[in-house]
């Protein structure tokens, strides 16, 4: 690790938020993951893929912020990660359960945010960004998923179609 100076080194609380962070994107993918598995014993293959995709995509969040603590001279601190749920009643209660989870990742992000505006952590600030932006597209995806079963509710053609759709959003 180069030389980091004292004015871009992370502050305590800062590098704890980010670390806690870390750990709830790692928690995210392993909650998609169980998802993942829900779908891959229905007959909803397309569902499933969308959660797997989601849940590689946890871990590639998790890695940006495991590298921006190694790059602001801050110590990774891993933590247990909780075994996911498994099982739903149905793709809506797996999907609203994606919705609440992205719901919380973006409180987090958004109380890092506000902490590092407080420590005028402007780099933080910066990196952040991203991740708010990201935040914003995942809970629409979601949200607008949510939707979509809330409407076609338990219709077998409903349910075919949106199964596709989630399969080609997956495919890109």
């Amino acid at each position: 690790m180069g030389f980091i100076s004292s004015t871009m080194k992370l502050s305590q609380k800062i590098e704890k938020a980010l670390n806690d962070q870390l750990n709830l994107e790692l928690a995210s993918a392993y909650a998609y993951l169980g998802m993942a598995a829900y779908f891959s014993q229905t007959p909803f293959a397309g569902f499933a893929q969308w959660m797997h995709l989601q849940s590689d995509e946890e871990v590639e969040h998790a890695n940006k912020f495991f590298e921006y603590l190694a790059d602001r001279g801050g110590k990774v601190v891993l933590q247990a990660i909780p075994q996911p749920k498994c099982e739903y009643a149905s793709p809506l209660e797996a999907f609203q359960h994606s919705l609440a989870h992205e719901e919380k990742v973006s409180a987090a992000i958004c109380n890092i945010f506000e902490a590092a505006q407080t420590e005028k952590d402007f780099p933080t600030q910066a990196f952040l960004k991203w991740f708010l932006d990201e935040q914003v597209e995942e809970e629409k995806n979601v949200g607008d998923m949510v939707d979509r079963l809330e409407l076609i509710g338990n219709n077998p053609n409903g349910l075919f179609h949106l199964d596709k759709m989630a399969a080609k959003r997956a495919e890109q």
